[in-house]
């Protein structure tokens, strides 16, 4: 008799895969770097495609959101500087542009600097996903990825509970599924 993989297993590793396959395609798709000023929405097929990054630099920060196995998959992108861009932040297709107010962008910088940050990766905590349809979040960082759930029970990192909670209050992104 055949033993089934762990379904606990199954997000991560299509989270995984999927980040493999967008940033190696966004090898050859690259659009010129910008650091706009005003939110510009524009429709996601629209030749404006956000890369998604398998590693960042310090003080850059990535969030990639997904509601369940099937939904999709949202995408935000900060640099240093505060500028962002995000792919289907608000579910609707639309990817938008936009800048931090400096003293968000401080304050990122401040959290992505933490030395706390590093105790808090999927590696240091031995993260596993446990919920099933749950809004997941993983965020990028230099130290490493940090991803959690919102389900019942689960507790949020100190440092980067915050750094979700300024990225969704901040740009179109939604903390919540």
């Amino acid at each position: 008799m055949l033993r089934r993989a762990h379904p606990r297993l199954l997000l991560p590793v299509l989270a995984i895969v999927l980040i493999g396959a967008v940033a190696g395609c966004s090898l050859f798709d690259r659009e010129p770097r910008g650091t706009p000023a005003t939110q510009a929405p524009a429709p996601a097929g629209a030749g404006a495609q956000l890369e998604i990054p398998t590693t960042v630099a310090a003080g850059e920060v990535s969030l990639l959101q997904r509601l369940g196995a099937d939904g999709p998959l949202r995408t935000l992108s900060v640099e240093r500087d505060g500028a962002w861009q995000c792919a289907d932040c608000a579910g609707d297709g639309v990817t938008s542009r936009g800048t931090l107010a400096p003293e968000l962008t401080e304050r990122l910088q401040v959290l992505l600097a933490d030395p706390a940050l590093a105790n808090e990766t999927d590696q240091a905590r031995r993260y596993r996903t446990t919920c099933i349809d749950a809004l997941t979040s993983s965020l990028l960082t230099s130290t490493g990825l940090i991803t959690s759930q919102d389900c019942p029970g689960e507790e949020r990192t100190p440092v980067a509970g915050e750094i979700l909670l300024l990225l969704t209050q901040a740009t179109p992104a939604e903390v919540k599924g």
